[in-house]
């Protein structure tokens, strides 16, 4: 929708895509649908959630066995964004680079985008 011809609208690293897998592996899921939507203190928050179905408008990005489907309306909020799963002593989670954030809330869970101006 707002891609690139030859260019995935989002990467993994290869952490990101394994731990993917591993969560579509674990259950009757076709992979994870990611989005943002409106909340916390920066204004936007990223989602994230098991799809038992493809939808026809979901950009697909497919990598070692891992599948992503980005919400039409969040593919141009996420263009360019990496996916990267890191683990700490403390938590483990996705954690999502995106160079079309302007701003992010002091905990990191919410994020503000140029367009929210």
């Amino acid at each position: 929708m707002f891609g690139i011809p030859g260019k995935q609208a989002v990467s993994m690293t290869s952490k990101a895509a394994s731990q993917i897998a591993r969560l579509m592996a674990n259950g009757d899921t076709k992979g994870l649908r990611i989005g943002v939507k409106k909340g916390g203190c920066a204004g936007m928050e990223y989602t994230m959630d098991y799809v038992a179905e493809v939808d026809p408008l979901d950009e697909v990005v497919e990598q070692d066995g891992a599948r992503v489907m980005i919400a039409p309306m969040a593919q141009m909020f996420l263009f360019g964004t990496e996916i990267d799963y890191e683990t700490g002593l403390l938590e483990s989670g996705f954690k999502f680079r995106n160079p079309n954030v302007v701003d992010a809330c002091g905990c990191g869970e919410s994020i503000k985008f140029a367009e929210q101006e």
